[in-house]
Order: C-alpha cells, then sequence, then structure tokens
C-alpha cells in the first residue's frame, strides 16, 4: 500500500449502518473484484471492488465479506487468501489473518479456501441473501463479473431463499462521506493541485498531449497516488470539443487553448478536475470571454448546491444560467431558446450534466432522487464546446456540501484567467 493505514473504526461505522438496513434472519456476500486477464500470461492491475473495500478495507483479490443478521444481532466474517510458499516466490505475502482483522475491524477471518465448507453453516437460520451488483445507472457491464458468477451458483445452491440487492442499500449510505473519507478526498485533491502545478512548468506550443499526461503521472506516482483515478483527458484545440476524447496524442498548438481534464486516486478514493489553459501562455480576448463565462457558472452552480435541492432541479437552474452567458457570447438567440424543439437550446453547446457525486468511484453511486445532503462530495463541471471555433473549456472543482456554505476542495489550485496566465508565465 502506498497509503498509511485506514483508521478501521471507518469500516466498523459503514458496516453498522449497512447491518441496520438489512432485514432480520439475512446475510449479506460480498466478492472482491477479478483479476482481469490481458493477452497470453498477463493481467490488468488489480482494482478492488468499491464496495468490498468501503465495508472492509480489504484491497487484495479474491476476498469474500459476509455480514449475516440474526433477529438483530450482527456477526461478520471476513475470508482472504492464503499464501502459498509459491506465492511467496512470484507476487510476495497475502494479507495475514492478523493483518485482516487489524484492517477491517473484523474478528472471524478465515481462509476463503474453507468457504464453500462453512456455507452452509452461514446459512442457518436465513431468509434473506443479500447480493452485491453493479446498479449504478451509467453502467455498462459487457464482462460477468465474480459477484454475477457468485449469483448464478448461488441461487442454484440455494433456490428456496428470498434475494435482495445489497447496492440498493449502500446507495443510500455511501454518498455521505465520513470525516476520515472526506480527508482521503482532500489528499487526492492535493496532490491533483501537484498534477497542475507541473503543468504549469511544462505547457508550451510543440509539447504533445500525452506529455502533458505523462508529466501528471509522474507527479502522482511521485506523491503516494495510485495514479488517475480515471483515464484522463487532455484535449488541445478542436479536441477539446470531443466530451470523452482521450487519444492525448496531438500536438499543442500556439493560440489553441488545452482542456485537461484529470484526477488522482488516493487509497481508492478519488479526485476530479478540469482546467483549460492557453497553450502559449495567454488567452485571446474571445477565448477570455468564454472561459469567464463558464466560469461565471460554475461559481453560481457551486452555490446552488444545498441540503434539501434536488440534483435534477438544480440542472435545470444551471442551464438558464448557461442560456444567459451563451447569449451574451453571441452563441444564441432569445428566439432559439424560446423556440427550442425537444432539447433545450443551451444543450448545443453545453451538452453534459454539471455535477456528479464523487467518492470511491469517480461517478459515485447515489439515490437519484434523494436530496442533496450535507456531508456529499459532488463535482461542478459546467463547459462551453464551440466546435466551429475549435474552442472547448471546461472547468471543474469537487465541492464538499455543508449547511450554511459548502466547502471547495480544490479551492487552492488556480482558476482565474489572471492567475493562470500568471503561473504559465513564470
Amino acid at each position: 500500500m502506498r497509503y498509511p493505514p485506514i483508521d478501521n473504526k471507518l469500516f466498523k461505522s459503514n458496516r453498522s449502518e449497512f447491518s441496520e438496513l438489512l432485514r432480520n434472519n439475512s446475510i449479506a456476500i460480498f466478492n472482491s473484484n477479478d483479476l482481469m486477464p490481458k493477452n497470453a500470461d498477463q493481467l490488468m492491475t488489480f482494482k478492488q471492488n468499491s464496495d468490498l473495500f468501503y465495508l472492509s478495507g480489504i484491497d487484495q483479490e479474491e476476498t469474500i465479506l459476509v455480514i449475516k443478521k440474526i433477529e438483530g444481532k450482527i456477526t461478520e466474517f471476513l475470508f482472504i487468501r492464503e499464501t502459498s510458499d509459491t506465492l511467496k516466490i512470484w507476487e510476495g505475502e497475502k494479507l495475514s489473518k492478523d493483518k485482516g482483522k487489524n484492517i477491517s475491524g473484523i474478528n472471524n477471518i478465515f481462509w476463503n479456501t474453507s468457504f464453500e465448507k462453512r456455507l452452509p453453516e452461514l446459512m442457518s437460520g436465513v431468509e434473506y441473501i443479500y447480493l452485491n451488483s453493479n446498479e449504478h445507472p451509467r453502467a455498462n457491464v459487457v464482462v460477468e463479473t465474480r459477484d454475477a458468477r457468485f449469483q448464478k451458483w448461488l441461487t442454484l445452491k440455494y433456490p428456496n431463499y428470498k434475494y435482495k440487492k445489497s447496492a440498493k442499500l449502500l446507495h443510500k449510505i455511501r454518498p455521505v462521506k465520513k470525516s476520515t473519507e472526506i480527508d482521503l478526498i482532500q489528499s487526492a485533491c492535493n496532490i491533483t493541485k501537484k498534477g497542475v502545478q507541473r503543468v504549469f512548468k511544462c505547457l508550451r506550443p510543440g509539447i504533445y498531449e500525452y506529455e502533458i499526461q505523462a508529466e501528471i503521472i509522474h507527479e502522482f506516482l511521485l506523491n503516494k497516488a495510485t495514479g488517475f483515478a480515471y483515464d484522463p483527458i487532455i484535449a488541445s484545440g478542436n479536441n477539446a470539443c470531443i466530451l470523452h476524447y482521450g487519444s492525448n496524442n496531438e500536438i499543442c498548438k500556439d493560440g489553441d487553448v488545452v482542456l485537461m481534464d484529470f484526477g488522482a486516486e488516493y487509497a481508492n478514493y478519488s479526485s476530479d478536475l478540469t482546467r483549460s489553459f492557453p497553450v502559449n501562455g495567454k488567452f485571446t480576448k474571445r477565448q477570455k470571454d468564454v472561459y469567464n463565462s463558464v466560469l461565471n457558472v460554475m461559481k453560481d452552480a457551486t452555490n446552488m448546491l444545498s441540503p434539501g435541492v434536488l440534483l435534477s432541479d438544480y440542472e435545470k437552474a444551471v442551464g438558464k444560467l448557461m442560456e444567459k452567458e451563451l447569449v451574451n457570447l453571441g452563441l444564441l438567440s432569445l428566439s432559439d431558446i424560446k423556440n427550442f424543439n425537444t432539447l433545450p437550446a443551451y444543450k448545443k453547446y453545453y451538452m453534459h450534466g454539471t455535477s456528479h457525486h464523487l467518492g470511491l468511484d469517480v461517478h459515485d453511486v447515489s439515490e437519484p432522487e434523494t436530496p442533496i445532503k450535507e456531508g456529499m462530495i459532488l463535482t461542478c463541471e459546467p463547459g462551453i464546446y464551440i466546435p466551429e471555433e475549435g474552442l472547448g473549456i471546461r472547468l471543474e472543482n469537487d465541492i464538499l456540501i455543508k449547511e450554511g456554505r459548502n466547502i471547495d476542495l480544490m479551492a487552492d489550485i488556480p482558476i482565474e484567467v489572471d492567475e493562470i496566465e500568471h503561473f504559465l508565465n513564470i
């Protein structure tokens, strides 16, 4: 691990909240993610299932977490991979039972090879079985997961039970972050700031987009990040008008603006930032006008993110802010706004949403129709994209929701035009 041990009080508290939502006489079973194959004999870098990590803190493959609730009494079990002589030679030692206990705060630790043998005893007195699955509304699951395979196996072995989805319970509790989680996300944001500072030093006409990416990841790894929290977008000129641009292989040209959407991952927690810099260190008047329009929307939208607000209502209100800015920029007319057909007129230049939850997942899980609550962390990321001008501007910070006044976790990362021009030219 690159990060110091996380106090297991966090995982104990998370399990306690989850267990309160379980029905009596139930069992919940969570599996770690698979080790995904590449070609030949290689594997992709392991990434833990975020729900299992949230409840246990275990960042190791082939892990199973079991939470059992019988007549209100909670019992927890953790099954982890045992180190063999072969594993010691090729991969190094895995977690010991004592380490598993210290990380998770779970007392009942077993080797995963004993899971099937112990399962009948675990099922004793159970009426409901909660299984994990990816229920994110934007999920596109094309590869069968370990959880999905386990569900097939278990429902054949134990067909006469009432099956429930753990995700529905976790979506209630994961969006509100505890103080330890907030600190970890702040650490990720602080590392992201160092990546921005690195860009200030390297950006110049003639640099390739991938060279900027290389500078950022260099800084991330030096500061104990796992790496990028998601595939970075380094999009110069017209590439910035491609919302999910990922090639990052073009030259940044004099006179263009480069849109950079990236964030560090630290201790499995994500950060998410976007900045748009002039490649030559100086915005043109038009670029500055568009930039300031996006910044105006961002500032107002950040203030609108408050407890009790529905995100659907918030997005509509942000759309109204964007309409005014697009009219001021000469991109829309009042007639365009009045006479739109299917989509609001502003969607021609601003196609995506403004905010999403942030946490263990970049697009963190939530209940879509639940009002914003104190302790949630949401991004704020408006943008304007003008392909005919070869210009795309997006700005994004991560916002901790508080009663009275939100806390911008990226408040000390330069965002004003004069700040950006200053740091690009020192």
